[in-house]
C-alpha cells in the first residue's frame, strides 16, 4: 500500500479540530491528520499549493439515471422565453433521428405559465416533443407526443396526477405528478436500451467526479438503475459510492404496494454490485411551483392539492418498511404533506416498538413551525436542497404562496437549532449537480444560476464551515456511514477533494469560478484536472 501526504495547504475536516494543514493516506483510510501528519515517512507528497481540501461531497438526494439522461438533453433552464424554448428544440430537431427531450424549463418562462402542446407544435410537429419540467413533477409534451402516449379526452387521470386539459376536455400537452410518470416516462423506460442507459451512468460518473462528489444516494430507484449500475460495476467503471432508495409508487392496493416493499427489502438482504439498497422512497406530494405540492392552507390562487398517498395507503407501507429494516425517505415539499410523514413514522414506531431506525424526510420546502422540532425528537433527518431556493428561479415559487409563508421558505437553520440531523444535497437534475454551486446558495442565498441577482432571505444562509459538514458529515450520517466517511479523520476513509481555491479566505464567491483539481475515493485519485 501507498502512503501519501498531502501538505501545504488547508483541510476542512467537518470534525474537530475544524481545519488542519496536512494529513496523511495509507491504503484507503486516513492515518494521520493534523501537524503530527509532517512527521510521517511517506512514499508521496502531494503540494496543495493555496488551495482547499474538503471531505467527498455526497449527494445525499439525486436521481442517477436520470441526471445522466439530462446531461444528455436540452437544457432550458435559462431559457426564459417561448421563443427561446421553441428555438432551442427546434435546432435540437435539425440534428435529431427521432422524439426531442428537453428538460429544466420553468413555469415563468411560458405565457402565463400554462404551456400547451400547441406552443411546442409551432416549433416541432413531425416528431414527439418531451420537456420534463425543472422540478421533475410535471411533462410539458406536443401532439405528437400525446398521439404517441395513446392519450386522448377518454384517458382517465392516473392516482396522484393529473392530465392537462383545455376547457372542453381535450388533453392540453401537460402531464402532472404521476401522470408524467405513467405515460411519459414509463414510455422514456420501455424504449430506451440498455446501451443509452450505460451511457447515462458513464456521463453522470463523470459529472460528479469532476465535481468533488464521492458518493451519491438515488432517491428513485428501479430494476433499470439496478442493471445498469451492475453492468457498470461488472465492468470497473463504477468508483462512486452509491446508496439507493427503491422507489415505491401507490398502486392504489395494499398488496401491491406492499410487494414493492418486500422487493426493496430483497435487495437490501443482498449484495448488488455498483450499489447498496438501503430503504424505500415515498412521493407524498408534488411542487409549490405547479401548486401540487399539499399544503396546510391554500396556494395565492385560492386552490389547493391533496397527498398523492392518502393516510389509509400510506400508514401500512411505512409500518412494514420500517419493520422490515429500511430507511423510508418520504418527498413532502408542503407543511401537510410532511405532517402526515411525521403522522406515518410516530404510526411505525408505535406498532413495531423500539428499534433502531434513521427515517427520512425530503426537501421541506414549507414546514409548519414545529416540524423541526418534531423531527429532532423522532430522529427524522431533514434531507434539503440548497439549489431549490436560488434566487433565479425563486419568484415562482413565491407567488404560488403569496403570503407570510414565502419568509419561511427553505428554513434550514430551523432544523439545526432543533437538533436534527440536516444532510444537504442537489435533487440532480431538478437543479445542477455541482457540489460548489450548493454550497454558495447555501452560504449566501445568492444565485449560482445568475450571478449578480440579489440574495433573498440572506439572514437564512449559513456559515460556509456549518454548509459544508451537512453536505458531507451529515449527508454520510443519514444514510447511516457516519461512522468512517464524511470527514477527515484518523480512521476514516479516504474520500476527498482538492480544490483550487480557497473560499474561507477568498470569499464565498470564490465558490463559482473554484475547480475541483482532484478527487480521491478509498485513497485512489478517480479524477484529476
Amino acid at each position: 500500500m501507498t502512503r501519501t501526504l498531502y501538505r501545504g495547504g488547508r483541510v476542512f475536516t467537518a470534525s474537530d479540530p475544524a481545519f488542519v494543514e496536512s494529513f496523511v493516506v495509507d491504503g484507503d483510510r486516513i492515518v494521520c491528520a493534523g501537524p503530527a501528519a509532517g512527521a510521517l515517512a511517506a512514499d508521496e507528497v502531494v503540494e496543495l499549493g493555496d488551495g482547499l481540501v474538503v471531505p467527498g461531497f455526497i449527494d445525499a438526494h439525486a436521481h442517477l439515471l436520470m441526471l445522466g439522461d439530462a446531461l444528455g438533453q436540452v437544457s432550458l433552464t435559462d431559457a426564459r422565453s417561448l421563443g427561446e424554448i421553441q428555438r432551442r428544440i427546434r435546432a435540437a430537431r435539425e440534428v435529431s433521428g427521432g422524439a426531442v427531450r428537453g428538460r429544466g424549463w420553468l413555469f415563468d418562462s411560458v405565457p402565463g405559465g400554462a404551456p400547451t402542446a400547441a406552443m411546442l407544435d409551432e416549433a416541432v410537429a413531425d416528431v414527439p416533443v418531451y420537456l420534463d419540467a425543472n422540478d421533475y413533477h410535471s411533462c410539458w409534451i406536443n401532439s405528437a407526443a400525446l398521439a404517441e402516449l395513446g392519450i386522448t379526452r377518454e384517458t382517465p387521470d392516473p392516482v396522484g396526477g393529473r392530465i392537462g386539459r383545455t376547457p372542453d376536455g381535450e388533453p392540453d400537452g401537460m402531464l402532472y405528478e404521476t401522470a408524467a410518470q405513467q405515460f411519459a416516462w414509463a414510455h422514456r423506460d420501455a424504449t430506451a436500451t440498455d446501451a443509452q442507459r450505460d451511457a447515462a451512468v458513464e456521463r453522470v460518473v463523470a459529472a460528479y467526479l469532476a465535481s468533488g462528489v464521492t458518493g451519491a444516494v438515488d432517491m428513485a430507484f428501479d430494476e433499470y438503475g439496478l442493471a445498469a449500475f451492475a453492468r457498470a460495476a461488472e465492468q470497473g467503471a463504477m468508483p462512486l459510492r452509491v446508496a439507493a432508495h427503491w422507489f415505491v409508487g401507490n398502486a392504489d392496493d395494499d398488496a401491491e404496494n406492499l410487494a414493492q416493499v418486500a422487493r426493496a427489502a430483497e435487495l437490501a438482504a443482498t449484495a448488488t454490485p455498483g450499489v447498496d439498497v438501503i430503504g424505500i422512497k415515498l412521493i407524498l406530494d408534488g411542487t409549490i411551483d405547479a401548486c401540487t405540492a399539499a399544503m396546510g392552507a391554500p396556494y395565492a390562487n385560492g386552490e389547493n392539492a391533496g397527498p398523492i398517498w392518502p393516510t389509509e395507503r400510506l400508514l401500512p407501507i411505512v409500518a412494514a418498511a420500517d419493520r422490515a429494516g429500511l430507511q423510508i425517505a418520504m418527498h413532502a415539499i408542503g407543511d401537510a404533506a410532511s405532517t402526515l410523514a411525521l403522522d406515518a413514522i410516530e404510526h411505525a414506531m408505535r406498532v413495531n416498538g423500539d428499534r433502531p431506525r434513521r427515517h427520512r424526510i425530503e426537501h421541506l420546502e414549507y414546514a409548519a413551525p414545529e416540524t423541526a422540532t418534531r423531527m429532532a425528537r423522532l430522529g427524522v433527518t431533514a434531507s434539503m436542497q440548497p439549489v431549490h431556493a436560488d434566487p433565479a428561479i425563486f419568484a415562482n415559487w413565491a407567488a404560488q404562496l403569496g403570503d407570510e409563508r414565502v419568509g419561511r421558505g427553505f428554513a434550514w437553520s430551523e432544523f439545526e437549532e432543533a437538533g436534527a440531523v440536516l444532510a444537504f444535497s442537489t435533487d440532480a437534475p431538478t437543479a445542477p449537480h455541482e457540489a460548489l454551486a450548493n454550497m454558495y446558495v447555501a452560504s449566501t442565498r445568492a444565485s449560482a444560476l445568475e450571478p449578480g441577482l440579489p440574495a433573498v432571505q440572506p439572514h437564512r444562509a449559513l456559515p460556509l464551515e456549518r454548509a459544508l459538514a451537512h453536505a458531507t458529515r451529515d449527508a454520510a450520517a443519514s444514510i447511516g456511514a457516519g461512522s468512517d466517511r464524511g470527514r477527515i479523520e484518523v480512521g476514516c476513509v479516504a474520500d476527498f477533494a482538492v480544490l483550487d481555491a480557497e473560499p474561507f479566505a477568498q470569499g464565498a464567491e470564490a465558490l463559482l469560478t473554484a475547480r475541483v483539481v482532484r478527487t480521491v475515493i478509498g485513497g485512489r485519485t478517480r479524477f484529476e484536472a
